[in-house]
């Protein structure tokens, strides 16, 4: 205040004042449009990599549930061609038994009735074979889905954990991203709170020193 009235006295030209402090509210104005920019660009950068987190995520998950998929169908294809096959195997021994029976009985049937009951032993005993086959051909298939069905169970409990696991990493990228946006948010306004304290203000007591030379 004491060098201001003294420049007044010493011949200060009017005004200057008031032209420095323009000067200053201009620069002011400056580094508050700069700090904006730059706090746009750094809320750009961290919208953009959190989006990119969470839809690498997505993708990962949406890879692991087609791939465990595709495993599990493969897993019951397999095990339903193996029963099939036994299957197969087992109709053939069914079929070349009864051919064989048949063509047995067609002989004994001129013999006599021993010749007949060794048809009939030989019958029984290729149907029990054959029955025995096809039991085992099914208990086979029956375990091979077993084993199917708790392969699947497996892959899609391990799914389901690795699923869980990723939306947890979703759900703290999403906290991350609004942890961060809140902490830039405050960051910012105490910045820019920071800037207004810093503003040059307009002091009214100059005004009057201004206006008493006038009067005399």
């Amino acid at each position: 205040m004491k060098g201001r009235v003294k420049g007044l006295l010493v011949g200060t030209p009017p005004g200057a004042e008031h032209v420095e402090l323009e000067g200053r509210s201009d620069s002011f104005s400056e580094q508050n449009a700069n700090a904006q920019r730059q706090a746009l660009q750094v809320l750009n950068l961290a919208q953009r990599t959190a989006d990119e987190h969470v839809a690498t995520a997505h993708r990962q998950a949406d890879k692991i549930c087609a791939d465990a998929r595709a495993m599990a169908e493969q897993i019951v294809r397999d095990a339903q061609a193996h029963a099939d096959e036994f299957r197969r195997q087992a109709d053939k021994t069914l079929s070349d038994a009864r051919a064989t029976a048949e063509e047995i009985a067609r002989d004994a049937q001129a013999h006599a009735d021993d010749t007949r009951h060794d048809a009939d032993a030989i019958l029984a005993d290729a149907r029990a074979h054959a029955e025995e086959i096809a039991k085992d051909a099914q208990a086979h298939a029956d375990e091979l889905h077993d084993q199917a069905q708790r392969r699947y169970q497996d892959v899609v409990g391990s799914l389901e954990t690795k699923r869980e696991a990723l939306q947890q990493q979703i759900e703290a990228l999403e906290h991350f991203d609004r942890d961060y946006r809140g902490r830039l948010t405050t960051f910012m306004q105490n910045q820019l709170r920071a800037l207004w304290v810093d503003q040059p203000q307009v002091d009214t007591s100059t005004e009057d020193l201004d206006a008493e030379p006038d009067a005399d």
